[in-house]
């Protein structure tokens, strides 16, 4: 017996009917020992693959393959879950030596060349003349599968492959260390407020909220606000004071760019000139070229062009929009020029005027409780299924919250845990992960254990978290949407899930931000949106106010966004490994777009998470890829007159469960009966008189598994 397996609870069978992992009785010191378990188990599965005297065949080479590695992939999936939402010392810790452990492991599974010669012989077999094909499923997963290897570096001479192990080790140290200084800075930061006076504009409860912070701090009778999201954007908003919101959005968008301990700007060079490397000894002439060939997009020119287009009319609205809110100030006799600090206070002044929009009179409907019924309410609505809490399972936080999902006739799909609230060990954002992937296992459905994790205020003063419309949309439907994506799965393979990679991120996007479209319908907000005093439904006037308020600032969101996402791009489209300066880079790539100095992108680089991770690197442009996907979704519904149109939604649940069986453009053409349309992109943002309407995702080319423009 290994030492320690007998206590060590990663080792162990998880959670009986639920599949939760024992977060109860997980302690930092496990991660370790258990990983090194687990990757010995996963060597012996798959040498007993590599080395069979059988001619190679789909079961006994592909599907044993997917098949493989199951409590390697759970326990990483554990790892990875506290390390993003409930991370410490000791975690970050072990981290530091786990993340090169996995990607060297990764390596030496890719590199076994008895092995990928099996997947080689029957990738080739398949291919022959008269063959008979496979199913869907197993087609895709085969031309995964041999992508995978080859992408990986198992056609490389062995001093290639060296190098290659090599720059992925440094690599994953470089992203945990990226990782790690953006949550110190961003833990470090407080705004400390002394005086009454300096609070004016702010809510009663924004200022509550702000005092119970200073009172955790240590700083009775002071008010204390952050660069956690709660916090810092409802103080841009609403407060009154100009120079203390320079203060604190300086310190948001220069997060790790000071010399010392926590810069990031060195890191993010070596790892971008580490990316061209590995590029150019896979045969790829960049980053982005290597990235993009898995992706919907299929190259840098596609994403471009997309980009650009959008960029286009994006800037224009926004050179419009600044100059609505200079003229406010004028009015004001302000006596300034509109700063990056002034946009969103006087974007809401705007909207107040304009709409007869306040956020402070529709917080008080949109409770974080009414708000997460509102979702489980439209996922019965339009897929018929429950959600019911659970009670004594084992969760890794006391604000954690367990949910048994259910089809109507009782069929469990899954578990899904929702965990609303920053703390100093999660980072900054929202996300959902799968800590249990589904796959069918011996002919029974592994069910899936999924997690939303937010960053939404505490209540204060014992009273009822209330959330904003951006809230209410950006984070808690849009996760849930990427959390009924896995919860819906029916696929026979872990190779078909997100874990294995097997969803583009410009597809991934679709089912999170169609679900946003919902949010606002009246007919659900009648259901879920009551005053949490009154009990009084919101008001149709107030619904009203909301729906055409939606139209305001599209300019401005798109430009931040879209800058962000170029500055991703010209980053990983370099194509020599040189080691560059990260701020003067920056401000090159963003002059040459001709960003405007009021608005700054969405991240700069160096707390950039999306470009620091390989699965979001040279990819941030698939939001914008996926809301043409969306806004077409969505108008499928609205063209049957009902948006909840039952046989509309049946269509889509059937896209969402193929989830990476099939490829994406084939499951989005057999929903659709054609391929996207930006025209109803253009429309919903209010660009359709500033750029054509032409399609702008090109019909894929119908080649074994590729999907690619």
């Amino acid at each position: 017996m290994i030492p320690g397996q007998d206590t060590n609870p990663l080792l162990a069978e998880w959670g009986g009917p639920f599949g939760i992992p024992p977060f109860d009785r997980i302690r930092p010191e496990h991660f370790l020992p258990a990983l090194e378990e687990a990757i010995r188990r996963y060597d012996g599965e798959i040498a007993a693959i590599a080395t069979s005297r059988e001619a190679p065949t789909f079961e006994n080479t592909v599907a044993a393959l997917d098949d493989s590695g199951e409590l390697l992939a759970n326990i990483v999936n554990v790892f990875a879950a506290l390390s993003r939402a409930e991370t410490n010392e000791a975690l970050q810790a072990v981290e530091a030596r786990v993340r090169p452990l996995l990607a060297s492991h990764a390596d030496d599974v890719l590199f076994n060349e008895a092995l990928f010669e099996r997947i080689r012989t029957l990738h080739e077999l398949h291919g022959a003349p008269g063959r008979t094909p496979f199913g869907p499923e197993e087609e895709t997963l085969l031309q995964r599968t041999f992508r995978r290897f080859v992408r990986g570096g198992a056609g490389l001479s062995p001093a290639q492959k060296e190098r290659l192990r090599s720059i992925n080790g440094e690599m994953a140290g470089l992203t945990v260390k990226f990782f790690r200084n953006v949550l110190a800075e961003t833990n470090a930061y407080r705004l400390v407020v002394e005086s009454r006076a300096d609070l004016a504009g702010l809510s009663d409860d924004q200022i509550a909220g702000a005092e119970e912070a200073a009172r955790s701090a240590g700083l009775p009778g002071k008010w204390v606000f952050t660069l956690k999201f709660p916090s810092i954007w409802p103080f841009l908003k609403s407060s009154s004071n100009r120079e203390l919101r320079r203060q604190i959005l300086d310190a948001h968008t220069t997060r790790c760019s000071r010399d010392g301990e926590t810069d990031n700007r060195p890191v993010f060079a070596r790892i971008a000139a580490l990316r061209v490397e590995k590029a150019r000894l896979l045969g790829y002439r960049t980053w982005a070229e290597f990235v993009l060939e898995e992706k919907l997009a299929g190259t840098p020119a596609a994403v471009y062009g997309l980009l650009e287009r959008l960029w286009k009319a994006a800037l224009e609205r926004a050179k419009l929009e600044a100059a609505e809110l200079q003229a406010m100030i004028d009015a004001e006799i302000g006596g300034f020029r509109l700063e990056p600090w002034d946009w969103r206070s006087y974007a809401e002044k705007v909207r107040k005027a304009k709409y007869a929009f306040d956020e402070g009179t529709i917080r008080p409907y949109l409770t974080l409780d009414a708000v997460r019924e509102g979702a489980f309410l439209l996922a019965g609505r339009l897929y018929g299924v429950t959600f019911a809490e659970l009670g004594h399972v084992p969760l890794y936080h006391p604000d954690v919250k367990a949910y048994e999902v259910k089809e109507n006739d009782g069929e469990r799909l899954g578990v899904l845990l929702l965990d609303f609230h920053p703390r100093p060990g999660k980072q900054v954002g929202a996300w959902c992960s799968a800590i249990r992937e589904q796959w069918t296992r011996n002919g029974r459905r592994v069910t899936p254990v999924v997690s939303n994790v937010h960053n939404i205020a505490r209540p204060a003063g014992g009273g009822p978290a209330l959330l904003t419309p951006e809230e209410v949309e950006a984070m808690v439907f849009h996760e849930f949407g990427h959390a009924l994506h896995a919860l819906f799965s029916r696929c026979r393979f872990r190779g078909s899930g997100q874990g294995g990679g097997a969803i583009p991120t410009d597809f991934i996007e679709l089912p999170s931000q169609l679900l946003e479209n919902w949010v606002f319908e009246p007919e659900l907000l009648g259901l879920y949106a009551r005053h949490h005093e009154t009990g009084e439904p919101m008001p149709a006037e107030l619904i009203a106010e909301i729906r055409l308020a939606r139209t305001s600032q599209k300019g401005f969101a798109m430009t931040e966004y879209l800058a962000a996402a170029l500055l991703d791009m010209d980053w990983h489209t370099l194509e020599e490994p040189t080691r560059l300066d990260a701020a003067a880079f920056e401000k090159a790539s963003l002059d040459r777009w001709g960003l405007i100095p009021q608005i700054p992108p969405r991240y700069h680089t160096t707390y950039f998470l999306h470009v620091a991770d390989d699965r979001y690197s040279a990819g941030y442009y698939s939001f914008a890829w996926s809301m043409a996907l969306d806004a077409d979704a969505f108008a499928a519904f609205a063209e049957t007159g009902d948006v909840f149109d039952e046989g509309t939604a049946r269509a889509f649940r059937d896209l969402l469960s193929r989830r990476g069986g099939e490829e994406p453009a084939v499951l989005f053409r057999r929903f659709r009966g054609r391929d996207v349309d930006l025209g109803p992109l253009l429309r919903r943002l209010g660009f359709g008189d500033a750029a054509p309407a032409a399609e702008p995702v090109p019909s894929p080319r119908e080649t074994p598994g590729s999907s690619r423009p």
